[in-house]
């Protein structure tokens, strides 16, 4: 293709909707309401509740850290970096197994159906909050979601939900098996008052952040957290994500990862009509 580079962007690159998105810090907030709503599968929360440091005061920030930074890399890394990471995370989950009290059985951490949910509760917030703050219009979200099946292919999943239709219809689906078990209770306050290793600054912000990452939940996820489902609440917290991503905007960036640093450099580099950086045709998932 003529004028096209062949700099090796990974999954997605900087004409994506995907990088558009994940370069805000606004995309905070929605780290935590994924979070929020991963916590509400009783499969999942007792899956991570039995096997991650996050509930270890001594080694959560840590363990947390290498959440986002796996994140960073599947969004902005170079397709080897995204082969090499996933492979890590694909190889640990398959290794790790939960307890059912609910049926008495064991599971593994990477049957299709868990996955499944953390993949879409993780997107669905990005899309939401994005949207909601006003990164993205409604067509936005549409391509991010179609974006976003690249990165379910990489933790291991055939096929995810590609559209704002696909992602409301798989919530009505698995809604019937959500609550709130005792492991997502203590999530919660760990979340609310975060303690160990994490700096002090990080424990200062992150209960307001995760406060309103609650407020943002869908009013049936705030109604099992035993919050109201006011429809008042999600105008008041669309309003103050606008508010907050303006002032945002009108200040200069904030430091970042190196990742994220180079992917603001490639989406501010001026390009020749035409010419675009495509990502990789190659799923990550196929390299391992």
């Amino acid at each position: 293709m003529n004028g096209t580079t062949s700099r090796d962007v990974g999954l997605f690159g900087p004409d994506s909707v995907t990088w558009r998105v994940h370069v805000e810090p606004v995309l905070w907030v929605a780290g935590f309401r994924a979070l929020l709503l991963q916590s509400l599968h009783p499969r999942v929360m007792r899956g991570t509740f039995q096997n991650s440091a996050l509930f270890d005061p001594r080694k959560a920030w840590p363990r947390f850290q290498r959440t986002i930074e796996f994140v960073e890399v599947r969004t902005f890394g170079s397709t080897a970096e995204v082969e090499a990471a996933a492979a890590r995370v694909r190889r640990l989950h398959a290794a790790l197994r939960g307890y059912d009290p609910d049926t008495n059985s064991t599971f593994r951490l990477d049957e299709p159906a868990g996955l499944l949910f953390v993949h879409c509760a993780e997107i669905d917030s990005y899309a939401e909050i994005a949207r909601r703050a006003g990164i993205v219009d409604d067509a936005g979200v549409e391509r991010y979601l179609a974006e976003s099946v690249r990165a379910a292919r990489v933790i291991g999943l055939a096929d995810a939900p590609g559209s704002r239709t696909e992602m409301r219809a798989y919530f009505q689906r698995v809604r019937p098996q959500l609550r709130l078990t005792d492991e997502a209770r203590r999530a919660t306050e760990n979340l609310l008052a975060p303690k160990g290793s994490a700096p002090q600054a990080v424990k200062m912000a992150v209960p307001a952040v995760a406060l309103a990452a609650l407020a943002t939940l869908p009013r049936w996820a705030r109604r099992m957290y035993g919050l109201p489902g006011l429809p008042s609440t999600d105008v008041s917290m669309t309003v103050t994500l606008r508010i907050l991503q303006t002032v945002i905007a009108l200040l200069p960036d904030a430091p970042a990862p190196p990742a994220v640093e180079r992917a603001r450099g490639l989406m501010r580099q001026p390009r020749e009509p035409g010419e675009c950086v495509l990502p990789s045709v190659r799923s990550a998932s196929q390299g391992s």
